[in-house]
């Protein structure tokens, strides 16, 4: 449960937002509804959803389930997940977690994007896949990096688990994570399973920072 003023403070992303990414706008389009860096870039995944706006509220609490064992808080942002992502999720087949590299899953002790898609696979009724993505090169922090340097930051990072190759072919998936920030780890995520041959990536976060 929340305590009322943290329920003040968190901003739920609803319509109208972009189609493809889903960056929340001030007012509907006439014509379309697509985001100019969508426009200019598609991304590699067909749809993004994001729960919240990442303000001071939203960090508190995501801080607290990612590094302040506050694992219960699953319970919490499961039914938000499902609204968010209901379209994505009634197609999909697949759901998978952004993974961790084995180091820094270690020192965490918990993967936070594991536990959302386990939690949300299990209520979907669809495929948990906690290691069909695997990460296979230790990053540094994405923190304080700029966009460009996220983007190179995380490129070859991620690859396809040889055990789900044949389950991938022609799947829709559901890649989850925590917080997308620039999209840089989703998109290079993405683009490892169309290439590997899934049929569609739809990405669905807890927040994404809004600028």
């Amino acid at each position: 449960m929340l305590a009322p003023k943290v329920w003040k403070s968190l901003d739920f992303i609803s319509a109208p937002y972009c189609d493809i990414c889903g960056f929340p706008f001030d007012f509907a389009g006439e014509i379309t509804m697509t985001c100019l860096d969508c426009l200019k870039q598609k991304p590699p995944y067909s749809s993004a959803r994001a729960v919240l706006r990442y303000n001071d509220g939203a960090r508190d609490i995501i801080l607290g389930f990612k590094h302040g064992d506050k694992t219960h808080a699953v319970e919490t942002f499961l039914p938000w997940l499902q609204r968010s992502g209901a379209d994505m999720l009634r197609q999909a087949e697949l759901i998978v977690p952004v993974p961790l590299h084995p180091w820094r899953l270690l020192s965490r002790r918990y993967n936070q994007a594991a536990l959302l898609a386990k939690a949300l696979a299990k209520r979907s009724e669809k495929i948990y896949a906690p290691d069909l993505l695997r990460r296979v090169r230790h990053t540094p922090s994405q923190g304080h990096l700029k966009r460009k340097q996220r983007l190179r930051n995380v490129r070859s990072a991620f690859a396809v688990h040889p055990r789900w190759q044949s389950r991938l072919q022609g799947a829709r998936i559901v890649l989850i994570d925590d917080v997308l920030t620039t999209g840089a780890t989703v998109r290079e995520c993405a683009k490892i399973l169309m290439k590997a041959g899934a049929a569609r990536v739809d990405v669905l976060t807890l927040a994404r920072v809004v600028k």
